[in-house]
């Protein structure tokens, strides 16, 4: 019966290819879309990542998310310090700086300034030049998308590619001049500017001027320290909000889901997915069961039940949908690996394909249902019947 039933779904072809691309369909929405969300949400936290080192981020109270910056005194990073457990503290600035290019040209970049005499907080990974090598007057490192993109020297000629910047070259931040002294690669943001490295002293020179320009206190705990106590500890003590990485991480990106339209972008188009495939697959493999009622009334009257019958049309279901989401899913990781190297935010978790998988579930079940209330409710006598 099992061979059957694919005889009956593959003998007409074009519906199976429709029922097939209509799957197809639902499943590359449904994976490519959330993909695309996870990949942005991710961004929003790649600064936190990529500084590694600390335990505890210590900041103003008020601060929303990793790019609320609201600076503090530079004595608080000594309140800091005087807290138990605490192992080391250093000053961290944050902020957005616009740089003059060698055509006059502006561009905003993210300025990170790392504590002068341990340069904590780094960049992960550098392909030119050493840290160390921000110790040299107005060294900078520029991040590789920057140096190449945004912040790349005009091309000799008319129609050629930009010049990437390399160690020697110079920027102007705020009318003081910054020397490249570096290339690292970063992680990109979720603001796609370039980012800029350098010293702490040197980034709040780089600044304008204000009372408050400390951005973050990053903290290292003892060893064998309970860092939640020690968040706990530091609040009580200072007044500031202390997160470890993880609640950090959490703080922003919660920020962007309850603040930002993105979730209900990305879901109404995993939506459309779903209903679209819903309504194509339905559709298509009702119309199939219509056509092929005959040949179930011809099984019924040869003696075979309602549940071999619904068998039948789960295995065809169950084919179909393998078949559909494979397809689906092949196609979004090509498209995830063909954007590997755009500015695209992408991400591809495992536990997308569970989603996508339950969704190309729910679809075929649907499909199936249709079809099986008129297969259950047929009377063989229509095949007597002119």
């Amino acid at each position: 019966m099992n061979h059957i039933a694919l005889k009956m779904l593959m003998g007409d072809r074009g519906k199976y290819l429709g029922i097939i691309m209509g799957l197809t369909f639902a499943s590359l929405i449904m994976t490519q879309q959330p993909a695309i969300f996870v990949g942005i949400l991710s961004r929003t936290s790649s600064f936190i990542l990529d500084v590694g080192y600390p335990d505890i981020w210590v900041m103003d109270e008020k601060v929303q998310f990793v790019d609320d910056v609201k600076p503090l005194q530079d004595t608080e990073l000594y309140r800091v310090r005087g807290v138990a457990g605490v192992q080391w503290a250093m000053p961290l600035y944050k902020g957005m700086l616009k740089a003059r290019l060698s055509n006059g040209t502006f561009q905003t970049c993210n300025v990170i300034g790392l504590d002068d005499a341990t340069l904590i907080g780094g960049p992960p990974m550098m392909l030119t030049g050493k840290l160390e090598d921000l110790r040299r007057s107005d060294g900078v490192i520029v991040d590789i998308d920057g140096a190449t993109g945004k912040l790349a020297k005009p091309a000799l000629e008319k129609d050629g590619k930009p010049i990437p910047l390399k160690i020697g070259d110079t920027l102007e931040l705020n009318d003081k001049r910054a020397i490249v002294v570096g290339i690292a690669k970063t992680t990109k943001t979720f603001q796609s500017q370039p980012v800029i490295y350098t010293t702490y002293s040197r980034a709040v020179g780089f600044a304008p001027r204000e009372r408050k320009l400390l951005t973050f206190v990053i903290v290292k705990a003892k060893a064998g320290e309970n860092l939640h106590a020690l968040t706990k500890r530091i609040k009580e003590t200072t007044g500031l909000a202390a997160y470890t990485q993880e609640e950090f991480i959490e703080l922003t990106v919660t920020y962007f889901l309850k603040n930002t339209g993105i979730p209900i972008n990305f879901g109404i188009s995993v939506l459309l997915g779903f209903l679209v495939g819903a309504a194509i697959a339905g559709q298509t493999f009702y119309n199939f069961t219509l056509e092929n009622l005959r040949q179930f009334a011809v099984l019924k009257a040869m003696g075979a039940s309602n549940g071999t019958l619904l068998r039948m049309i789960l295995l065809q279901a169950v084919l179909v949908g393998s078949v559909g989401y494979g397809m689906g899913v092949g196609l979004t990781a090509l498209f995830g690996y063909s954007m590997r190297n755009t500015i695209l935010a992408f991400k591809f978790p495992w536990q997308l394909l569970v989603f996508s998988g339950v969704g190309v579930t729910l679809i075929c079940m649907f499909a199936a249902l249709l079809s099986i209330i008129k297969v259950i409710r047929l009377e063989p006598a229509i095949v007597f019947k002119g």
